[in-house]
């Protein structure tokens, strides 16, 4: 029950039968009750401030490391690992990415010089292998089917299964298998929590 006073006012204004909602004049509509018409009918604004910032959705998932592959709309995650299959560094890549442009910069992170570099086929490339003789080390990489052979002894390629039980032990982590973070900083934050507790348990 409510007790009505000068605070409280009609919901429309009296009109006749058959007349329209919007019958009257301006000045009515514009200031009914002694409220302004933009107040009585909010509308959200058009101005920039109002815009979605940060560019195209396509640039967004570009800085946040997503895109559509043929496993579905994710993220691509490189590692490099150390001989023990300990994760040193991480960096990620849209879905559809190739992993190549991201070897170099990985390798760059290293503390010191490896003995063996060893990579599979989809690191294939005679610019990175040189860049690994470069620095000192010695590339373990399979060619690709229909290219020439080059030295890769099995004996150092089969190291190379340290990297996959690595990425087995990561992805008991559900928020590993499957990212649930929105910005690529917090899934990397995730990847590294991970790898930090991979460290000390082994």
């Amino acid at each position: 029950m409510v007790d009505g006073g000068a605070d409280l006012h009609p919901v429309g204004a009296a009109r006749r039968l058959g007349e329209t909602a919007g019958a009257g004049s301006g000045a009515r509509r514009q200031a009914r009750h002694g409220v302004p018409g933009r107040d009585e009918h909010p509308r959200p604004q058009t101005s920039g401030r109002c815009q979605p910032k940060g560019g195209s959705a396509k640039e967004r998932d570009g800085r946040e490391a997503l895109g559509r592959s043929r496993g579905g709309y994710g993220t691509k995650a490189c590692v490099m690992a150390d001989g023990a299959g300990r994760a040193i560094a991480f960096r990620l890549a849209p879905g559809q990415a190739h992993e190549l442009p991201h070897a170099v910069p990985l390798l760059d992170r290293l503390p010191d010089v490896p003995k063996w570099v060893v990579a599979d086929r989809g690191y294939t490339s005679h610019a990175f292998r040189q860049h690994i003789w470069d620095m000192g080390a010695r590339p373990a990489i399979p060619p690709l089917r229909h290219e020439a052979p080059v030295a890769c002894p099995d004996w150092i390629y089969n190291n190379r299964n340290r990297v996959e039980r690595l990425w087995a032990r990561l992805k008991e982590w559900r928020a590993v298998a499957t990212r649930y973070e929105k910005t690529a900083a917090s899934f990397l934050g995730v990847l590294c929590l991970a790898a930090a507790l991979d460290w000390i348990r082994r």
